[in-house]
């Protein structure tokens, strides 16, 4: 299981990459070895305002669906499009296959999010 230092990440298993007042957001590494092989990203129109912890899409794979939760409030700006048409590529990068991008409305929100220490700590766990 790779965890990047740079990043921060939620107990759901996104992570964030901040770049000034944007939030590149998706799946860690360890959600998609959980998940399995990835076989449908639903990602949500660009423009649309989430609040944090809000479902802001669905990943599928050949084991379950599943929610994705947006661990910062903002406004997608971008999503990637990529994805839609490839959804193997988290499989294949998770890190490298960011799913949105939003404009922060809080960033004391990124306060709440994890370390990768502390998202190893949680992952060793087994949550």
């Amino acid at each position: 299981m790779k965890i990047l230092n740079e990043l921060l990440y939620s107990k759901d298993h996104e992570w964030v990459k901040v770049d000034g007042d944007k939030a590149y957001i998706g799946i860690s590494d360890f959600a998609q070895h959980s998940l399995g092989e990835i076989v449908f990203v639903e990602l949500p129109e660009v423009d649309t305002e989430f609040s944090k912890d809000e479902a802001f899409g669905v990943v599928e794979s050949v084991k379950a669906a599943s929610d994705l939760y947006i661990p910062v409030g903002g406004k997608v700006v971008e999503i990637n499009e990529k994805l839609v048409d490839n959804p193997e590529l988290v499989n294949e990068d998770a890190y490298g296959s960011w799913m949105i991008v939003v404009e922060l409305s809080d960033k004391s929100e990124l306060d709440a999010l994890l370390k990768a220490d502390q998202y190893e700590k949680l992952c060793d766990k087994g949550e």
